[in-house]
């Protein structure tokens, strides 16, 4: 059994092949575990390149040429990539249908980030080729609490727009660790890269999460939370469009505005070669991250089994260490998955539809 898994991120779009036989597995890390990677390939887009695009629509024959130039068809069974910012869903695996495609191009989604262009994607070729395509666990994934929801303006409610995939995945590997049921085990979660979110995870359930392209820290892209009178002020002097303020907010702010480059190993290199004002720059993020798992401490009341950091920056220790000068205070056990979880968890996933042990959403 063969899966095809497409992943578009920000700043890359990851492939991969990956072989599972069909057999029983008792629990979801054993299956994970027995996952085959037949190939792996991860495309770096420069920021220059992604610069001339206005919006997602605008990539999307530059990212689809990307992956149709990279993939070899073959007996596949299915194609797993991610969901997106869709509407508020339920977490779990969904079949991607026309209705999910339309619904993207006309614009029934909750803001625009380049995953959605996986399901468009992904859909065109299971067409093509005459294989499911599915999205597993998407970045609208809503586990909210009620009070989670207000912002302090009736008319701007929060929404649940997080990097769940890969939250869900290093949540489950760390429960696996600890050796507790994920039900019984409350995690501060922290995902840094381009973007960052830190999530509270309740009994499996994601209570509480900042959504990384309006809020919390600022990260190598984006702005994390921003004092409003300035966002006002900005947007109506004239000198942006609307299109125009969320590229800075989403695509060219954090790093990238600050430092004019959105590459973290770049940032220390400076650092080491005693650039004040990158160490400044960068010593703020590292404050912001840790200022947000602790308000997340205080989500869970202090009953935290441990704090996980993950993604792509966490491969940097002199960035883990910071952190940790930081957060140590809180005296709990903090986990490193350096890098995402996102492709085994798509196809693990899929391979569990398949193998019957998940049965599969409607997406309406």
């Amino acid at each position: 059994m063969k899966i095809l898994v497409i992943n578009p991120g920000a700043s890359s779009t990851k492939l991969g092949v990956y072989f599972l036989e069909h057999r029983r597995y008792q629990n979801y890390h054993e299956l994970t575990s027995a996952i085959k990677t037949i190939w792996e390939k991860t495309i770096r887009h420069p920021a220059a390149e992604l610069k001339k695009f206005k919006n997602i629509f605008e990539e999307l024959p530059y990212r689809r040429k990307v992956v149709e130039e990279e993939i070899r068809m073959g007996d596949f069974q299915a194609i797993a990539t991610r969901g997106g910012p869709l509407k508020p869903l339920e977490r779990g695996v969904y079949r991607i249908t026309k209705k999910l495609v339309s619904d993207i191009y006309n614009n029934k989604i909750q803001s625009q980030h380049v995953s959605l262009l996986g399901p468009i994607i992904s859909y065109e070729l299971g067409v093509k080729y005459k294989v499911p395509a599915y999205f597993v666990d998407p970045e609208s994934v809503d586990e909210f609490m009620p009070i989670s929801y207000f912002s302090g303006l009736p008319e701007i409610p929060r929404k649940s727009l997080s990097h769940y995939l890969n939250i869900h995945a290093v949540s489950k590997k760390a429960a696996h660790i600890l050796k507790k049921p994920l039900a019984k085990c409350n995690f501060i979660v922290a995902h840094l890269g381009s973007g960052i979110t830190i999530a509270a995870k309740k009994g499996g359930r994601q209570i509480d999460a900042n959504n990384a392209n309006e809020e919390g820290p600022f990260a190598p892209q984006r702005t994390g939370s921003l004092p409003l009178g300035g966002v006002v002020d900005l947007c109506f002097s004239g000198k942006y469009t609307k299109e125009e303020i969320l590229r800075k907010i989403q695509k060219h702010g954090g790093l990238l505005a600050y430092l004019g480059t959105d590459n973290l190993k770049e940032v220390l290199l400076r650092i080491k070669k005693k650039d004040k004002y990158a160490t400044l720059i960068y010593e703020a993020m590292v404050y912001q991250i840790a200022k947000e798992i602790g308000a997340m401490y205080i989500t869970l009341k202090g009953k935290v089994d441990a704090v996980i950091i993950s993604g792509g920056l966490a491969y940097e220790k002199e960035l883990i260490k910071s952190i940790k000068n930081w957060i140590l205070c809180l005296n709990k056990r903090i986990l490193v998955f350096p890098g995402e979880e996102e492709m085994r968890a798509l196809a693990g996933g899929v391979f569990s539809v398949f193998l019957g042990k998940e049965k599969p959403k409607i997406y309406r």
